[in-house]
């Protein structure tokens, strides 16, 4: 009786083999023949197939990937899935999110656009101890470790590196099975994964790594953020000021770093960067990496006290077409200028062609320009010719009116003969003396593009000045430096003493008090020397040296005691 049934057993497997056997041919001769879910099974757990991944387990030989799919497909013909992204319902008894992404980690050009998946969310999750602060870096660009590419980015909360995708091919999903490495976060999403199971982790224990990713202020925290007095710790024990970190110095990028110092200074710029709400519509990439590096540098719960502005660096190689580039000393004063002209290019208005940048730097001046005839008969006959200038003489004088961002003061010549000691004179000269350029009396000859004096009267003053002074002068064979110190207030700055300004309106008062907030300054030869920045710290008027990484606080009187290059000056309300 028991071999009888042993006999009938074997019969019926051997008939389900013939059976399976007989649809695979069928379904190879007639592709148009739709396979029901139960010989869908049969296939996916045929001997033929069961150990083509041998990085999967054998109890998952049959994937739920195809049948998803398919009960996907058919929920997103009926309406189910559309636009739903990321509501919630009750599946088996867990929570699951339905979401819809972009799968980028599928490496054989299958179909990549969106497709609606759900996934499952939970609160615990065995791996969240094996996350590793002390190795996470968001200064850099968001690219793919191993692919290069900047889609669908995820960085591992293991180890720090960053892989692209979390489907079955991706990179981040084969790292999970190689090194054991489990938890993921979205670098756009700010949604956290476990892979290879590919549910969601919803858990606040995470929150500081979403804020280090990407910081966030509220209007009143900007409100405030002067009036903090408060050090942060890093994870390393150190303590930092916010806003007061060091930048690192990539390759000589120096004159980046003391110009983006400076600029954190200045207080509606700061504020207006520090909401990205304020230049969401802009779709400039330096704008919006100029509002990151913005939010870090000033941001209180960051995991070291020093931050990269690699991204920032890279959009700015973009946008200047490799002029200011990693690896090639530059000029501070040509970066201020091009980065100010070039932000308010890309955040003006269509209307009032008016923006964050020339709200606080714009001034005017009245250019009175007189040009000899014989110049002028060699303008005419090169075709530059502009109406609006009066013969006197033998001159003719020209007036207009140019608006400006910052101020280029000359300084005097050095001496050409050493003393007794065989020492060359340092000359001092105040800085009321080389501001005398803009009294609208002293004249300035100018030979480009061709022979004039030039006189110069500020019209406008701004909220926030920019005077830089011209130390260098660059002739055929080399670049030589200006070692004239000049001696400047460190408070209350009146211009009204020294330089005659325009007449305010009925009802205002004439601001013509002013106090520095930024100095720059270079030290060394001219081409192989480095910058640094002193900065002052609102909550507390206290001024800080910072150069590169190193950051230490300074006396006000040893702020005037170096060669300065460019200074910006606060105006008193």
């Amino acid at each position: 009786m028991e071999l009888n049934n042993v006999v009938l057993c074997c019969e019926k497997v051997k008939f389900g083999k013939e059976e399976l056997k007989k649809m695979t041919e069928k379904r190879e001769n007639d592709g148009s023949v739709k396979e029901d879910g139960y010989s869908k099974r049969l296939r996916v757990a045929s001997p033929r197939h069961g150990f083509e991944n041998p990085l999967l387990p054998l109890a998952n030989t049959y994937s739920d990937d195809e049948e998803d799919e398919e009960y996907y497909g058919r929920r997103k013909q009926h309406g189910v899935c559309g636009g739903n992204n990321g509501s919630r319902m009750e599946r088996n008894g867990h929570n699951v999110e339905e979401e819809e992404e972009e799968d980028d980690g599928d490496d054989e050009g299958h179909d990549q656009g969106k497709q609606c998946r759900l996934i499952e969310v939970r609160r615990d999750c065995p791996y969240l101890d094996t996350v590793n602060r002390q190795v996470l870096d968001f200064d850099f660009e968001k690219f793919c470790s191993v692919s290069l590419s900047n889609l669908n980015v995820y960085a591992c909360l293991v180890c720090g590196k960053y892989y692209q995708g979390r489907g079955q091919k991706s990179h981040a999903y084969t790292h999970s099975l190689e090194a054991g490495h489990h938890i993921y976060i979205n670098l756009r999403t700010e949604k956290v994964y476990c892979l290879p199971d590919g549910y969601e982790i919803n858990d606040t224990s995470l929150d500081d790594i979403r804020h280090v990713l990407n910081p966030r202020f509220t209007k009143e925290q900007v409100e405030q953020i002067d009036k903090n007095k408060m050090w942060s710790r890093a994870l390393d024990g150190s303590d930092y000021l916010p806003g007061m970190v060091g930048l690192n110095n990539i390759k000589e990028t120096d004159f980046v770093n003391v110009t983006i110092q400076s600029l954190m200074r200045v207080m509606p710029l700061r504020n207006f960067f520090l909401i990205p709400e304020n230049y969401q519509h802009c779709r400039s990439p330096l704008v919006h990496r100029f509002g990151e590096l913005t939010r870090k540098i000033w941001h209180a719960r960051n995991f070291k006290g020093q931050v990269s502005p690699h991204e920032f660096l890279q959009a700015v190689m973009k946008a200047s077409k490799k002029r200011f580039r990693i690896g090639a000393q530059s000029n501070p004063v040509e970066f201020m200028s091009w980065l100010l002209n070039t932000l308010h290019a890309d955040l003006r208005s269509v209307k009032k062609n008016t923006s964050i940048i020339y709200e606080c730097f714009q001034g005017e001046l009245e250019v009175v320009k007189e040009i000899p005839k014989n110049a002028m008969t060699e303008k005419k006959e090169i075709g530059d010719d502009q109406n609006g200038g009066s013969e006197h003489g033998n001159t003719i004088k020209e007036t207009s009116k140019m608006p400006f961002l910052m101020l280029g003061l000359d300084l005097p010549p050095p001496p050409l003969f050493k003393d007794v000691m065989e020492k060359n004179i340092i000359p001092q000269v105040p800085l009321f003396n080389i501001l005398k350029k803009f009294d609208g009396e002293t004249v300035t000859e100018v030979v480009r593009p061709h022979v004039a004096r030039m006189r110069y009267l500020v019209t406008r003053l701004p909220k926030y000045i920019i005077l830089h002074m011209r130390r260098f002068t660059k002739n055929n064979f080399f670049v030589e430096k200006n070692p004239t110190l000049v001696n400047f207030p460190v408070k209350n700055l009146e211009l009204k003493d020294y330089i005659p300004l325009p007449t305010p309106k009925e009802n205002e008062r004439l601001r013509s008090k002013y106090d520095l907030i930024a100095n720059i300054v270079h030290d060394g030869k001219p081409e192989e020397g480095f910058y640094r920045v002193f900065v002052q710290r609102k909550s507390e008027e206290l001024w800080y040296e910072m150069q590169d990484l190193h950051v230490s606080e300074t006396l006000p009187q040893m702020v005037a005691l170096s060669e300065t290059y460019m200074q910006i000056y606060e105006q008193q309300q």
